[in-house]
């Protein structure tokens, strides 16, 4: 697994931090309820063969959005795994300067639901084969791009997504969501942001030493915020966020789906 090269500079504010068990720290209030989508799809690739979801090499597609933090997610998810050669992805930008994606998708969800009439939600994952939405739930998505289809199973698991890891990963991503945003209370966003401070205090990536799906989490959400001066009380989180800038599955080469020129 390709991680960046360099660890967090010697000039990084060097305070104390005490030591944080994620699960429990993260959780300091419960999850808002999930939003459901319209017309929400969630099959899983390699559950339920049945339906004939199972993983092949250029089988499957990916519309992503632009400017969409979770198609930035999947894209920068895509470029770690190495799955860019063999998962096609499909770009929308607007309805006239990308007719043809538009009209891909509502294909793929009319093939998906008969009649269907609601609104093109993206991203979402396309069987090539049956022309059908696999799902357009990202979590789901994400786990299915650092499992089966990367080749990673429970007996060999991908670096990005330990086993170990899982618990911490959804406790970060929980409160990235509620409190890493534009619209969080700054109360809650400063508080936010100094936990993730602490965690690089003595470690290179928020949850340890190696790169996880936790930092592609965090990178977007701190990325998503607007310019580097919201960070620069916090030079950790700033060192943090350029050298995950620096690797070349966090630049827009992930040109899928570009990031503000301030990140």
């Amino acid at each position: 697994m390709p991680e960046t090269a360099s660890r967090t500079s010697s000039s990084v504010d060097s305070r104390p931090c005490e030591q944080i068990s994620l699960p429990s720290a993260l959780r300091f209030k419960p999850p808002a309820a999930p939003s459901v989508l319209p017309h929400r799809v969630d099959s899983r690739i390699g559950v339920g063969l049945a339906g004939g979801f199972y993983p092949a090499p250029h089988r499957y597609e990916l519309y992503l959005s632009r400017g969409c933090p979770r198609s930035l997610r999947i894209a920068i998810t895509l470029g770690l795994l190495g799955l860019r050669d063999s998962v096609a992805t499909t770009l929308l930008t607007d309805p006239a300067r990308t007719p043809e994606a538009f009209a891909s998708l509502r294909r793929a969800y009319e093939a998906t639901e008969h009649h269907f009439d609601g609104p093109l939600t993206a991203p979402a994952l396309c069987d090539r084969w049956s022309g059908r939405i696999v799902s357009n739930h990202t979590p789901d998505i994400l786990r299915d791009l650092a499992g089966l289809l990367s080749g990673h199973t429970t007996t060999c698991p991908s670096t990005l997504c330990p086993p170990e890891l899982t618990a911490d990963i959804e406790a970060l991503r929980d409160l990235l969501e509620r409190e890493v945003t534009p619209s969080a209370r700054p109360s809650e966003l400063a508080a936010a942001l100094d936990l993730l401070d602490c965690q690089l205090a003595a470690r290179p990536y928020v949850l340890g030493e190696s790169l996880t799906a936790a930092d592609v989490d965090a990178w977007v959400a701190l990325t998503g915020l607007g310019g580097p001066e919201i960070l620069g009380t916090r030079p950790r989180l700033l060192d943090y966020v350029r050298r995950l800038g620096a690797h070349p599955a966090f630049r827009p080469g992930t040109d899928a789906v570009p990031v503000a020129a301030d990140a």
